[in-house]
């Protein structure tokens, strides 16, 4: 229960175990940092060899301190590490924060003592941060808690910042203090040997001080525990996730075109998406976003203004915008006329606003008062570039003006401060007074977009994926008989009676193994047909050429199904049967397909079909299950989305039709987990439905849960 993190973020009292005299240890920085800092609680630390430590009464265990101990930090050697965990059961301690390393991140026998560790603090009740890990803080002035080895204290704020690494934790730390991010509570959780990202988000979504969560992530541990935390969570707190190992490298191969492209990073991309998390691309970026969470507005929409005092900047921020998706809006004729009373002839009143460089710290005050009155605005950037005689400061408290006077508002302002002189004071004022300024253009740009895209989580309604009604029992038929031949892959008219079973629509088939039945098929589908050799090993039937299409009457039929018999024979190629099919023109290509993976589970993926999928790879994923909203954002998300509506006269696609065959799919892939891989390509989609044309099913090399390997 989050209660129970209590005693890491809140102790009365905390043992060092290791501490030391020396300046140049870890033991010694963890007892500076507490006592520099102005931790309200008690410090005991622990050191066999010193009588006291940084002019504290030391002691030789945590055994022989007198008094209770809530929280321990062990800096101590690896060696010794599982005796002072033991110590600290037997004394009552309720959390441990491990700073030593030499665990599982070294292999071999530091898997062996990690999990030694874990049994030992399992069997006292304490909860771990780490191994392998540089500390914890808290800076809310109850506590005022630094047990960390970091060099520098961040100022207290609304953010609660995780990290997975060490090093990096100490980069942030300095970046934060640097850059005025009021942090909360920091924690660096090493190997995750108990406390992980996940039980993190679920203590802070319930932490009065923690408005804003923040997290370098190397690995998720339980992503479907933390994609449902984090769907609940983002609802009230915004959440913003370094990730790194955005690289296929090493990506599992796969036949199908939905497991070729679903690389690890693809997987975290959607669960991402679906879960309202915002995904910053670098640590950079990650304060960019949360300099304007700290307090600014969330804004209705993703209309900008830009008011600068250089056109340049304004053209490189509008650019910048129009990249991250914003739209630079034109204003309305009344702003327009409202700006054009206030700057000379030679300004431009548009959009970006160009005061020209004689504007004063006045002027800005002018333009953005009027550009954010103005009704087709959701948001302003004001950019400065200092000019002789106006000074970086002035203009900084102009842009202050005018924020405060209009708070609270659903409009956010940021700044753009360019050029070095008088930087540092003028960033100073704004950020204290809650505006984000940033040195580069490219840095507001994208931090607004992500204020905008957490607008369009808010606003997204939220849905449960639908159940619909569907023939599971039969499905489970089709699988197990391929099962029951020791098959991990369906054959096509299997495949197409697995999606038929779940409701979705299929070219008419049928299978046969004679002329006469051939005949009979041909006529049932109706002219043209296609006829397709089913054999083992063929996936590719192009390749082999066991496959002709556009046949359009009995002589050609005849003609097609004897030749097929023979160039199969001729390559030795033992053939089960022909499949003859309605030959399905028309209508746009699309794909949907499912890839499994270990940790994430199935992925879904949607795309446009043909050479759009082998080319181009526009294609979009989410993990199942898939709600209606998450199946619209896929079609939406792709580049050729506007090849689905109406276009140069022709008609649109049925959307919701494409929509309800995602949530089919999602529903059959948990319902039948031993589906690892899938793709219907092509999918036709037309203006009244669409037809699933060809399909392929892997199965699970060896599923545990099917009655005939019990």
């Amino acid at each position: 229960m989050p209660s129970s993190l209590n005693a890491l973020f809140k102790p009365r009292s905390i043992a060092v175990v290791g501490a030391s005299r020396r300046p140049d240890t870890i033991g010694y920085q963890i007892v500076d940092n507490l006592v520099r800092h102005g931790y309200t609680g008690v410090v005991y630390p622990v050191n066999p060899g010193a009588a006291a430590v940084h002019s504290i009464a030391a002691f030789p265990s945590v055994a022989a301190i007198p008094g209770p101990v809530e929280m321990a930090v062990i800096v101590v050697p690896k060696e010794r590490v599982l005796d002072v965990v033991e110590e600290c059961g037997v004394k009552g301690v309720e959390a441990l924060v491990v700073i030593s390393a030499g665990f599982k991140e070294v292999g071999g026998e530091g898997v062996v003592r990690e999990s030694r560790l874990g049994e030992v603090a399992r069997k006292y009740g304490m909860r771990v941060v780490g191994p392998n890990c540089m500390g914890i803080l808290n800076t809310d002035p109850a506590f005022s808690m630094n047990a960390t080895f970091a060099p520098s204290m961040p100022p207290p704020g609304p953010m609660s910042f995780m990290s997975q690494s060490g090093a990096m934790g100490v980069t942030i730390l300095d970046y934060a203090a640097e850059y005025g991010i009021g942090i909360h509570h920091f924690v660096s959780v090493g190997n995750k040997l108990d406390l992980s990202g996940n039980d993190l988000v679920e203590y802070w979504g319930e932490d009065e001080g923690t408005r804003v969560m923040l997290m370098y992530l190397e690995n998720f541990g339980n992503p479907r525990r933390f994609t449902t935390l984090a769907r609940s969570m983002t609802r009230r707190k915004p959440i913003v996730v370094v990730k790194s190992g955005r690289t296929k490298a090493g990506a599992r191969a796969a036949a199908s075109h939905t497991g070729a492209l679903a690389g690890v990073d693809v997987a975290i991309d959607a669960l991402l998406a679906q879960c309202g998390v915002l995904r910053a691309e670098s640590v950079q970026e990650l304060f960019d976003i949360a300099m304007a969470l700290e307090d600014q507005p969330i804004p209705a929409g993703n209309r900008v203004a830009i008011v600068t005092n250089a056109g340049g900047p304004g053209i490189i921020i509008a650019d910048a915008c129009e990249s991250q998706g914003l739209e630079v809006v034109e204003l309305s004729p009344e702003t327009q006329g409202r700006l054009r009373g206030m700057f000379p002839a030679e300004a431009s009143v548009r959009n970006p606003v160009d005061m020209i460089a004689s504007a004063t710290s006045k002027s800005y005050r002018l333009a953005l008062d009027a550009v954010l009155d103005d009704p087709r605005v959701d948001a302003a950037i004001a950019a400065f570039v200092p000019p002789l005689g106006v000074r970086q400061v002035d203009v900084a408290s102009s842009i202050v003006q005018v924020y405060r006077s209009r708070k609270p508002s659903d409009k956010p302002i940021l700044a753009v401060l360019m050029g070095r002189h008088g930087l540092p004071e003028g960033r100073a004022e704004l950020g204290d007074a809650g505006v984000p300024a940033y040195t580069f253009p490219e840095s507001a740009a994208r931090a607004l977009s992500a204020l905008v895209r957490y607008r369009r989580w808010l606003d997204r309604p939220v849905q449960e994926p639908a159940r619909f009604e569907v023939d599971r029992d039969w499905a489970q038929v089709v699988l197990d008989g391929a099962r029951d031949e020791g098959r991990a892959t369906l054959k096509e008219h299997e495949a197409l009676q697995l999606l038929h079973a779940y409701g979705i629509p299929v070219v008419g088939h049928r299978l046969v193994t004679t002329l006469k039945e051939a005949r009979e098929a041909a006529r049932d589908c109706g002219y043209p047909v296609v006829m397709k050799a089913v054999a083992p090993g063929v996936v590719h039937k192009t390749d082999v050429g066991a496959v002709r299409v556009d046949i359009r009457s009995q002589v050609e039929l005849d003609e097609a199904f004897g030749d097929l018999i023979r160039r199969l024979g001729d390559a030795e190629i033992d053939l089960e049967g022909i499949l003859v099919q309605r030959y399905a023109k028309g209508g746009r290509e699309t794909v949907i397909g499912m890839s499994t993976d270990p940790s994430f589970g199935p992925i879904l993926m949607f795309g446009l079909g043909g050479i759009y999928v082998e080319a181009l790879k526009d294609v979009a994923f989410r993990l199942a299950p898939v709600s209606e909203v998450d199946a619209r954002d896929m079609i939406g998300s792709i580049r050729g989305a506007r090849l689905l509506e109406e276009f140069r006269g022709e008609e649109g696609v049925d959307q919701r039709a494409l929509i309800e065959t995602i949530q089919r799919i999602s529903q059959m892939v948990l319902d039948h987990p031993d589906i690892v891989e899938l793709d219907i390509n092509p999918c036709l989609a037309f203006p009244d439905g669409v037809l699933a044309v060809d399909c392929r099913v892997a199965l699970r090399e060896s599923p545990e849960s099917h009655p005939a390997h019990s």
